[in-house]
């Protein structure tokens, strides 16, 4: 099918699931109606379109709700779900429609429940405490949706016509359907130990499982380091407004004196209200710290004005930068009071000699949190597009790459040389299959069409001159007028004979012929009479002795060898065609050129005699001569 139907198919069943998700936004229902196309185009069409549909809705709906592209997966399941009850059957009855709603609202009230407690949920533990607290009325809410879309998709279907299905069914084909034959042997071939597909697919999986986890791992260093300098920037901050608040002159006096200072308690307020401001602030205050001593000047939690402290153990490794009243960087802390940024501002007076550090110890433990969240979304959205790269892949590979290898491969294992009309059948086999993938595969599969039909006619042209040089030799081994074997044939066959006499395998016998009258004929009645005498001849010849076994070695020479278990019966042909001479010889109705008259001799190889055929020929000869000499003698004319 062309890609650019393909492409208008896919766009309108993507429009139908924008239309629905419109409907329900507008009118505030609660319903989804947006799986509406995936639905229609997984039951017509299969895994592929169904899935590119609703991955593509998802990702549209994503505009008008951000939310809607964690939930792409859904929909990829629903593709998956309905193409699988498609091809059983399901949806060509109205009952088995409604036993597949079920199972399908199933799916998508476990994937939509966990999904979004995965989004939501601030823990994992949250996350399987409250897992199955809404199942209830999210099933309700999914069969309602899920039950009339897919009701309503069966009723579309029903009255779509049979061709426009046919159309539908064949999205994606680089090829002609197959054959059941075919498709039987290709799906239950012996699969190689390394297919092509599963290496494809392996590459293909472990590439988005890569790029996957490395995204992943990049997303969340820089979303947590965004964090934290985010956390930097509002405890720097805070921490400048304790530092405005702070009077350099009078920290001595602060710490001397405590609540008794004038001012003392203003500023205490003050920086209370600043702890108080922002709940991530785990304690606030000021500490005046030299080399001798650290004292506190304001705490909020706990110590008086002017106790010594020790300095906090994150802190220690910066104690000669606080002695020389040096700037101090912010410190991320992660031990038992919790993942912690503890901020330190030096409080100078107006000679720049650093009085006190004021400082802001603020909680990051939501950091992890967040990040378990921007994770879960960030594998949400994988599931999904991994899936849809996956089939489609799956798919891209099968229909591109191994199916038409496949076929190809099956075609050329059930090439038959020996027969035309196989080799003709086979031919047009490779021909329907139709492979049109653009690329080298198509490349290959024209390459393999033109070496058949190659390879076709070069036999066709071997077999026509193999029959020509046999009709040739045929020719070459007859008699022409008599249409028997001859004297070429016969030098072939006792060659034949002489191989076997020498590996001691030889059983044959030699019976020689010359017919009588010939030349008396021929000058008597003419030669045309003459030919008709000697064929007269010949097919008594032929009847009794069997015509593969005759040879004419001479104008009015045959020989007749027998082989095997005929050798012996050769005396027994021998008188056989005696009598027949007789019998027609005694028909005085008969012309003289339609009798026949011929004088016959005969011999048996004996191994201990013979060395070659010649030697049984010259026998027979012999006593075929001594056969006319007597029939001379005999005759009155």
């Amino acid at each position: 099918m062309p890609f650019g139907k393909i492409i208008l198919i896919c766009i309108a069943a993507t429009g139908l699931n924008l239309i629905g998700a419109t409907i329900a936004r507008t009118f505030n229902l609660p319903l989804f109606l947006d799986t509406g196309g995936t639905i229609f185009i997984a039951m017509l069409s299969g895994y592929v379109p169904g899935i590119v549909v609703g991955f593509v809705s998802n990702l549209l709906n994503s505009c008008f709700d951000e939310s809607a592209m964690y939930f792409c997966s859904i929909s990829i399941f629903i593709a998956i779900y309905v193409t699988f009850m498609a091809r059983r059957g399901y949806y060509k009855k109205f009952f088995k429609a409604v036993l597949t709603i079920p199972a399908l609202v199933l799916i998508t009230t476990l994937s939509r429940e966990l999904i979004e407690k995965f989004l939501f949920c601030t823990g994992i533990v949250q996350i399987f405490n409250e897992f199955g607290t809404n199942f209830p009325e999210i099933f309700l809410q999914e069969l309602c949706d899920k039950g009339i879309i897919v009701l309503l998709m069966f009723f579309v279907v029903k009255f779509i016509p049979l061709q426009v299905k046919k159309v539908f069914n064949g999205l994606g084909r680089r090829q002609a359907p197959l054959s059941l034959e075919m498709k039987h042997a290709i799906n239950h071939r012996g699969c190689p130990r390394s297919s092509l597909r599963t290496k494809m697919l392996l590459i293909l999986t472990l590439s988005a499982i890569f790029i996957a986890a490395s995204i992943a791992s990049i997303s969340y260093k820089t979303f947590k380091e965004s964090a934290e300098f985010a956390q930097i920037n509002i405890g720097d901050g805070l921490a400048t407004i304790i530092v405005s608040q702070i009077v350099p002159q009078k920290v001595d006096e602060f710490i001397n004196m405590g609540h008794a200072s004038v001012g003392y308690d203003y500023i205490e307020k003050n920086l209370r209200g600043i702890k108080n401001s922002n709940s991530n602030i785990k304690s606030l205050y000021v500490y005046k710290i030299t080399e001798e001593s650290c004292r506190v000047v304001f705490d909020l939690n706990s110590p008086k004005p002017g106790a010594f402290v020790e300095l906090e153990e994150v802190a220690r490794p910066y104690k000669n930068d606080f002695i020389a009243g040096r700037p101090i960087p912010p410190i991320i802390s992660d031990d038992a009071q919790g993942y912690m940024l503890t901020i330190y501002k030096p409080v100078y007076d107006n000679g720049g000699k650093c009085q006190c550090y004021a400082a802001i110890k603020l909680s990051m433990d939501l950091i992890p949190e967040y990040g378990r969240a921007f994770i879960a979304k960030v594998m949400a959205l994988f599931s999904g597009c991994f899936i849809f790269v996956f089939v489609v892949g799956l798919r891209f590979v099968e229909n591109n790459v191994t199916l038409p290898v496949n076929t190809m491969a099956y075609c050329a294992r059930n090439f038959a040389y020996d027969k035309d009309e196989f080799c003709a059948q086979t031919l047009e086999q490779i021909k329907s299959l139709k492979i049109h993938t653009g690329d080298e595969i198509e490349n290959l599969y024209v390459a393999l069409l033109k070496m058949t039909q190659d390879v076709m006619d070069y036999f066709y042209k071997l077999r026509q001159a193999r029959i020509e040089v046999a009709v040739m030799d045929e020719l070459a081994h007859k008699d022409s007028l008599t249409g028997i074997k001859n004297k070429a044939a016969y030098d072939e066959a006792t060659a034949r004979l002489d191989e076997k006499i020498s590996d001691s395998r030889a059983e044959f016998c030699i019976v020689m012929i010359d017919v009588n009258f010939l030349k008396k004929i021929n000058d008597t009645y003419g030669h045309e009479r003459g030919n008709i005498y000697l064929m007269n001849a010949v097919k008594l010849i032929c009847a009794v002795f069997g015509e593969e076994h005759v040879y004419r070695i001479g104008g009015d020479e045959f020989v007749v060898i027998l082989e095997g278990d005929k050798v012996s019966l050769c005396k027994y042909f021998v008188e056989q065609f005696k009598a027949e001479m007789t019998r027609k010889n005694s028909n005085e109705s008969l012309q003289a050129w339609e009798k026949v008259s011929a004088a016959v001799g005969s011999a048996i190889y004996n191994s201990s005699v013979d060395k070659t055929a010649d030697e049984v020929f010259k026998r027979a000869d012999k006593e075929m001569y001594e056969n006319k000499l007597a029939m001379k003698a005999a005759r009155s004319d």
